[in-house]
């Protein structure tokens, strides 16, 4: 049995509407602002985690791989594991502290929530 692939449409097989018009891939991601323009937040959080505790990092404007390049930074300089995704840079443990000052260290602006 052949398995079901979606098109190069995104599955859109036939449509009646005689205005319908595809949706252009031509999304640009917004452009990375300088360091010193960033206003990152950082907090602990522990919810839907089996009590264990999580450092996020939310608040980057800028594109998807300046992102991922600046959790990979932050899970080195912490020696801890984590991920990016939803927008957010989450390092497991409480790393608050040390991520706060790396943050100020490299030029950007930060906040701490509890």
């Amino acid at each position: 049995m052949a398995k079901n692939k979606p098109n190069s449409f995104g599955g859109l097989v036939y449509s009646t509407d005689p205005s319908f018009k595809l949706p252009s891939d031509d999304q640009e991601e917004q452009e990375s602002i300088s360091p010193a323009q960033q206003k990152l937040m950082v907090q602990l959080d522990t919810k839907h985690r089996a009590g264990k505790a999580v450092t996020i990092v939310n608040n980057f404007v800028g594109r998807a791989t300046d992102r991922e390049e600046l959790g990979k930074k932050l899970k080195s300089f912490c020696g801890t594991g984590g991920s990016v995704k939803d927008g957010e840079i989450i390092v497991q443990g409480d790393n608050r502290e040390k991520i706060l000052s790396w943050l100020l260290k490299n030029g950007f602006t930060s906040s701490k929530k509890k």
